[in-house]
């Protein structure tokens, strides 16, 4: 394999041709990661045929000009050949990389290792004693996870760090609810009964979704603020939102999508959702405190999942979860939320570390603890 840069059209052309890929991957990411370097690149077999791309971010070290070249949930490559000779496929990217002055390369390969299915995770919950969603017989099990995580150790790269709750970087974890060859009839049966009578309450009470546009990005941001002091994390500035809108909307109008949530005039509920090919992201949320028993986040839920489904999407992506299924652990509500929608938690393999100079790699770590 030759790995070298790609422009931007061959990069969309190749993802398109693919049918989807994560959005992290796509040029328009770049433009939202503007405190990042990157680069588009690729990989040429020895007939110049193109059998891959990925987004490299570039997190450089202050003074040093040195940097940790990242793919968030990437490349884009066929994994079971990368499995299969890891050599091949990943040496390129490293060699190129470290000409690029990078100091350590983090990817994280879109392969699953583990599914549990609703029925599964309930029956766990219920019966009690299971605080993890590895103590839970999985509904299946991925054989090139196991290979490739099998074949990347032995390559040398560092897997995922061990430990409960959310960590550096992209979730491990994610929860999923499949879509291909299902109608919204099916979809909505699979739902819990709690989500059907939000849905139909929110109904009743005259809860409309609306596509938004860049105007309303301050009314979300402000629900977005709000709900961030709520459930205590930090919330992004509004800047980072429009960033975001704008590299999004110029790669593909129908890229990223503003829904709100409106009972006589008044904001409840508010997402994005972002599509690629077949894939549909549930990015961020926000709700108001106010105004909650007419259930504007399941009403907006609920439009995301049917556009998705219009749209021809396989997959409704909620995103991060931990493994936790105690239900004493604070985590607990996320997937609990996410459960009711009848979907399955799926495990990846992970972001997975290669340090080229232990030392830069050593004091990224430590630079990057001390900012938060």
């Amino acid at each position: 394999m030759l790995v070298r840069p790609v422009l931007r059209d061959e990069h969309l052309a190749f993802v398109a041709e693919r049918g989807s890929a994560s959005f992290l991957q796509l040029p328009s990411w770049a433009g939202v990661k503007t405190e990042w370097g990157s680069e588009s690149l690729g990989w040429f077999d020895d007939a110049g045929v193109l059998r891959g791309v990925g987004l490299v971010l570039h997190r450089r070290l202050p003074r040093l000009g040195r940097s940790l070249a990242y793919l968030p949930e990437g490349p884009v490559l066929d994994w079971a050949a990368v499995a299969a000779d890891p050599a091949a496929w990943l040496d390129p990217l490293v060699a190129h990389l470290r000409r690029k002055g990078a100091f350590g390369v983090r990817m994280g390969p879109p392969v699953v290792t583990r599914r549990w299915g609703a029925d599964v995770l309930k029956a766990a919950i219920a019966a009690g004693g299971a605080g993890q969603l590895a103590d839970v017989v999985p509904t299946s099990v991925d054989a090139l996870g196991t290979q490739l995580t099998t074949a990347l150790r032995a390559a040398g790269w560092r897997a995922p760090q061990s430990g409960h709750g959310f960590r550096a970087g992209q979730p491990q974890y994610v929860f999923q609810l499949p879509l291909a060859g299902r109608t919204e009839d099916d979809v909505l049966r699979g739902f819990n009964q709690l989500w059907r009578r939000n849905i139909k309450k929110a109904e009743k009470a005259g809860v409309t979704v609306e596509t938004g546009t860049t105007a309303d990005l301050p009314a979300f941001h402000a629900l977005y603020v709000e709900t961030a002091r709520r459930d205590g994390f930090t919330p992004r500035p509004l800047a980072y939102f429009e960033r975001m809108f704008r590299a999004m909307d110029d790669e593909d109008p129908e890229r990223i999508t503003l829904l709100l949530a409106r009972r006589e005039g008044v904001l409840l509920a508010a997402t994005t959702l972002v599509r690629v090919g077949r894939h549909a992201w549930y990015s961020y949320g926000a709700s108001s405190t106010e105004g909650r028993e007419h259930r504007g986040s399941n009403a907006v839920q609920w439009e995301m999942v049917r556009r998705s489904l219009a749209a021809g999407c396989e997959v409704y992506d909620l995103r991060g979860i931990t493994d936790t299924i105690a239900e004493s652990d604070p985590h607990f509500g996320l997937i609990q939320f996410k459960l009711g929608t009848g979907g399955e938690a799926v495990e990846y393999v992970g972001e997975w570390d290669l340090p080229l100079n232990r030392l830069l790699y050593k004091a990224f770590d430590t630079y990057m603890s001390r900012r938060g």
